[in-house]
């Protein structure tokens, strides 16, 4: 089993601030910071997705999605990788997307 780690459970909306937890894996908080997770990166996939469609960005502007992007990617690699060991499982293979 996997040690505890500080995880995101996202903005609290009275003070605006990032709330953070030590979470044990397979716990309750667990389980609120693997959806927070999930919703950030869609959300980041979103906004990332309407300006790359938007084809007028700057170099600059692009790059500036690089660490959230990187930030996002990690947390959700974290939480497949968390459920394959709880779960005992293989993660899915990735088909090619046409």
């Amino acid at each position: 089993m996997s040690a505890s780690r500080l995880r995101s459970l996202g903005v609290d909306p009275a003070t605006g601030k990032e709330t953070y937890a030590v979470t044990r894996p397979g716990g309750c908080l667990d389980a609120l910071a693997d959806a927070h997770a999930l919703t950030s990166a869609a959300t980041l996939l979103a906004v990332v997705g309407a300006v790359l469609d938007a084809d007028n960005a700057s170099d600059a502007e692009l790059a500036a999605f690089v660490p959230p992007l990187h930030m996002a990617l990690g947390e959700c690699v974290g939480v497949i990788a968390e459920s394959t060991v709880t779960s005992g499982s293989t993660p899915p293979s990735r088909t090619a997307r046409p």
